[in-house]
């Protein structure tokens, strides 16, 4: 009997409260792509709980990130839609007495912590609400304080089998019971991901490394809840150059403003997906491609720091790459014509796509007053150039064929040669290969770039 293996179901879960920035990147390309490598699925989980925080503008905007590099979720969920799970799940934590009612306010709970570090103790919730008497509780009632609720921990270690980084084991009598639902009634992401971990049947989570103490946790969540739990990989983090964490008020690190900046989707998804990994990062020509170099087992340890720099290079490759289909749409949006020819003829002279518009420009309009023109001592070599421009159609070889002919009538070659036809014809000293450009031009637009200005 042939037994069929459930897929490997992986999940980003965003919170909508702000921008993705590249270290939010990496964890969804991680989770995409080894979902992807596996044959598996690829959820994407909207964690909405926070009230007050929570704005559909960044919902709708990590959705347009997700399309902007090429994810299609298999599922999408939100987490303001699942109520009726958590509550369930909640009764049934509160039935096996696993959750209890504390009315302690934040500044109570923040002056403990502050005694416990001063006393040299670690800053451990110490379980009070659990020796409340009746009285106690009743007079917080009367003051009209509306309790929270704790996780009970179990006692002992929680230990796992790291994805990245190997056996990890941790003393749940360190950790502070966590708090679960919140006296406005609102369910907290520690509690949450559980139950939707469990009933979207993910396989492994991969997260962040600030996670880890949180794993331990939920362990014991899923435990009390009677599910095994997933598989748990935490990848290293990205940093500023300074080494700063990244944050969601990271404004130019933000996928939408390196959008606006026109930095290739392909070598953001690249960058965040290899950096801190034993795999070179380097240009790849799609998803597919990328998620094959992906593994899990292959990361740092260590933070890896952003080089804004070395992004804009990797895009400028990765441009330099991509063929026209994968290009052709943007470029229509822009105005940019000529096809495949014109595509191949500019391409590698990119640093960003929005730049072919300039070379489109400069191949089929007037050139500007301003563009720069050869000196006086090449005008009797610009007028043989004019002299000796070859009969239309031009393709490819008609630039070979006409610097060719008109090197032997001038004897010069080299830098003498070429470096005034092109200041003549595009305005520029430097550019896209003129046998491929040429033709764009064309004679017409040729000969009034060559005469001299009247």
């Amino acid at each position: 009997m042939t037994v069929t293996r459930a897929p490997d179901v992986l999940r980003f879960a965003p919170s909508p409260t702000g921008r993705l920035h590249l270290g939010n990147a990496r964890t969804l390309l991680l989770n995409a792509l080894t979902a992807r490598k596996r044959g598996g699925r690829f959820v994407l989980r909207l964690d909405d709980t926070d009230r007050a925080r929570v704005r559909e503008e960044y919902a709708e905007a990590i959705r347009e990130d997700l399309a902007w590099l090429g994810l299609v979720p298999d599922v999408e969920v939100r987490q303001s839609d699942r109520e009726a799970l958590y509550r369930d799940a909640f009764a049934r934590l509160l039935a096996a007495g696993r959750v209890y009612p504390a009315y302690e306010t934040e500044e109570e709970l923040d002056r403990a912590r502050r005694l416990a570090r001063a006393s040299g103790r670690p800053p451990v919730y110490d379980r009070g609400a659990l020796r409340m008497t009746d009285a106690r509780r009743e007079a917080y009632l009367a003051e009209g304080r509306t309790p929270h609720w704790r996780f009970r921990l179990s006692d002992g270690r929680i230990g796992w089998d790291d994805g990245v980084r190997g056996r990890q084991e941790i003393d749940l009598g360190s950790l502070s019971d966590p708090v679960v639902r919140r006296d406005d009634g609102s369910f907290l992401y520690v509690f949450t991901s559980v139950v939707d971990d469990v009933d979207l049947a993910v396989t492994e989570v991969v997260r962040g490394e600030d996670h880890v103490a949180n794993t331990a946790v939920q362990i014991d969540m899923f435990a009390a809840l009677g599910a095994a739990p997933p598989a748990f990989a935490h990848h290293n983090l990205l940093t500023t150059a300074d080494g700063a964490g990244l944050s969601k008020r990271e404004g130019s690190l933000s996928l939408g403003a390196l959008r606006e900046r026109d930095v290739e989707a392909l070598a953001v998804a690249a960058y965040v997906a290899l950096i801190g990994s034993a795999e070179a990062v380097r240009p790849v020509a799609d998803l597919d491609e990328l998620a094959t170099l992906v593994d899990l087992k292959r990361l740092s340890r260590a933070p890896a720091r952003i080089d804004e720099d070395d992004l804009q290079a990797l895009s400028a490759k990765t441009l330099h790459g991509l063929d026209h289909a994968a290009v052709a749409s943007r470029l229509l949006a822009l105005g940019v014509g000529g096809g495949a020819a014109f595509w191949e003829a500019v391409r590698g002279n990119l640093a960003r796509l929005d730049e072919a518009l300039d070379w489109w420009r400069i191949a089929t309009e007037p050139l500007p007053e301003t563009a720069e023109r050869p000196s006086d001592e090449d005008a009797d070599f610009l007028a043989e150039a004019l002299e000796r421009l070859p009969p239309e159609p031009w393709d490819e070889t008609t630039w070979k064929s006409w610097t060719a002919a008109l090197g032997a009538a001038t004897g010069r070659k080299g830098r003498a040669l070429f470096a005034p036809l092109r200041l003549a014809l595009t305005g520029w000293p430097h550019g896209p290969e003129l046998a491929k450009l040429l033709p764009f031009i064309g004679g017409a637009r040729a000969a009034q770039r060559l005469a001299p200005r009247g």
